[in-house]
């Protein structure tokens, strides 16, 4: 920055020396701005995809205030202040900077996560469910290696930070083992996909109903009395499940009826197949039948 300090070095004020490095950056700004908004978005137009369109409209301005605040930490050398200012000051504007593009790349990755999930979910048929756990996750890395970079700016040594984490990390999943129990249930109901929301399941347990949600600490039911059950994903997760609506949504349903001694069997017979055969949810194949247990 130094190089460039002295190259843009034209008047003897250092203020005048400031507001033309700042116009000068304003102007690679806009440049760049126009490389983007014409070069780039040309480039883009030739690909199948709307993803790459997307991206180049979320870096957009991000790019162009970059320049910019870059613009007014080289102005800020003209000026030739204490180093304690430029240290704080400079800092503020890396720090800016950094959060700009922490917010961008937490955007970027949603659309990619959800561009990518729903395109593997088309071809291996992976649960989209698990999206937002996905952009959770790189929500959580990105906001991690944002900070360690501001933080490393800062000259603050994040060593006794990461071993006190680590302590109060154990602390917490010692506490908090139910919870991250039901998280790894969770995880692993989004990646094993033992049922999906809509599908009637029966439990080992003996609850029985329609997923009507998956969520990182319980999987909710509604049974036939319309009651919703939340069941812990630990215990769905250990659990034998019987899916009701796999491989294909239909089911047999058994149904006892009780006759009278002495009553026709072929006519006790036939009455119920015609009954069932009138129920538009009955399928032809396989063909109801009826079965005589007991006397």
């Amino acid at each position: 920055m130094t190089g460039l300090v002295e190259s843009l070095n034209i008047s003897s004020s250092p203020y005048i020396n400031a507001a033309i490095s700042v116009l000068a950056f304003v102007v690679v700004a806009k440049i760049a701005d126009l490389f983007v908004d014409k070069v780039l978005r040309r480039f883009s137009s030739f690909t199948k995809t709307e993803i790459d369109d997307i991206i180049i409209d979320l870096i957009h301005y991000p790019i162009f205030l970059t320049i910019i605040l870059i613009g007014l930490i080289n102005a800020v050398l003209y000026l030739n202040p204490p180093q304690k200012i430029i240290y704080y000051s400079n800092g503020l504007l890396y720090t800016v900077i950094t959060l700009i593009w922490t917010i961008t790349l937490i955007r970027i990755s949603r659309l990619i996560v959800k561009h990518t999930i729903n395109r593997v979910s088309d071809v291996t048929g992976l649960g989209r469910d698990i999206i937002p756990l996905v952009e959770n996750i790189a929500k959580i890395a990105i906001i991690i290696a944002s900070l360690t970079v501001i933080l490393s700016y800062w000259k603050i040594n994040i060593t006794p930070l990461i071993a006190s984490a680590g302590i109060a990390g154990a602390v917490v999943a010692l506490a908090a083992k139910d919870t991250i129990a039901n998280f790894i249930g969770g995880v692993s109901v989004f990646i094993d996909k033992p049922f999906k929301i809509g599908d009637y399941i029966v439990l080992d347990r003996g609850e029985r109903g329609e997923v009507v949600a998956i969520g990182l600490r319980s999987t909710r039911i509604k049974t036939r009395d319309d009651i919703l059950i939340a069941i812990p994903n630990a215990i769905v997760a250990n659990t034998k499940i019987i899916n009701e609506s796999a491989p294909v949504p239909r089911f047999r349903v058994r149904i006892p009826v009780s006759v009278a001694y002495g009553s026709d069997i072929d006519l006790v017979e036939k009455t119920l197949l015609d009954i069932s055969l009138e129920n538009k949810n009955v399928l032809d194949s396989p063909a109801p039948r009826v079965r005589f247990r007991e006397f």
